[in-house]
């Protein structure tokens, strides 16, 4: 019974994170609007903030919510929501990657939701680092989240801390490169200069999910710094070729 309940207070905080990425987004509406109209159609703020609005009531109404139970009513919610490319990438990842969350939250079964997510948004998006898009922003961040947890044995909350910090230098990366995946591509050289809608949204998201699991753990949001605590010497580097 205690692993029941334990797995169902993980949904619950699940479903409270779910909740203030939709109050997030929400409130940043028109940022994202604004960073969409200079480079596409003008619409991720308004899709993703409905999506997540909806996402949000359906993870509430959920019974005894589980951690894979919530992830995947969200995806599914995202994806039928959210309109035009963002949809199938942050919602279709999710349902594939809430499997990885069956049985709970640890550090390990994280780690492989957060590279499943990342291998299903590039695999559904065909975009790589560079391209300018969400996925300049997740892959440092899962990267990094993945050594924290597992090379540098860091408490999975400063892990998390680490890798938003990264995603925030992944939004900043999307800046000065030119476009080659989604609308923003369309205007070849003209997107340099701009910073991409999905991967803001992203680190949004990810800010939000930080916020929530040091509240429930009753913690201060760890300041971390995404660069690593530890250069290997050569005798390491040696040994580890």
């Amino acid at each position: 019974m205690s692993g029941e309940r334990e797995v169902t207070e993980e949904g619950e905080a699940v479903v409270a994170a779910v909740a203030a990425v939709a109050e997030r987004i929400e409130a940043e509406r028109e940022h994202l609007t604004d960073l969409d109209s200079a480079i596409g159609d003008a619409d991720h703020g308004g899709n993703m903030a409905r999506g997540w609005a909806k996402a949000a009531d359906a993870a509430s109404d959920l019974e005894d919510p589980d951690p894979e139970t919530v992830a995947k009513t969200v995806g599914k919610t995202l994806m039928s929501e959210v309109g035009g490319a963002s949809g199938p990438l942050f919602g279709g990842s999710l349902v594939f990657a809430a499997a990885e969350l069956d049985g709970g939250i640890t550090a390990e079964t994280a780690v492989a939701f957060a590279e499943t997510y990342l291998e299903k948004v590039q695999d559904r998006g065909d975009a790589r680092i560079g391209d300018a898009t969400m996925v300049d922003a997740l892959t440092p961040a899962v990267h990094t989240f993945k050594k924290s947890i597992e090379v540098d044995d860091l408490p999975p909350l400063e892990a998390l801390a680490k890798a938003v910090d990264a995603a925030g230098r992944g939004v900043a990366f999307t800046v000065p490169v030119r476009a080659r995946k989604g609308r923003a591509s369309y205007l070849g050289w003209r997107s340099v200069g701009h910073q991409d809608p999905g991967a803001t949204s992203t680190l949004f998201i990810l800010e939000e999910v930080l916020a929530v699991s040091a509240d429930r753990l009753d913690r201060e949001v760890p300041d971390a710094d995404a660069t690593s605590p530890t250069i290997p010497d050569d005798a390491e580097a040696e040994e580890g070729r």
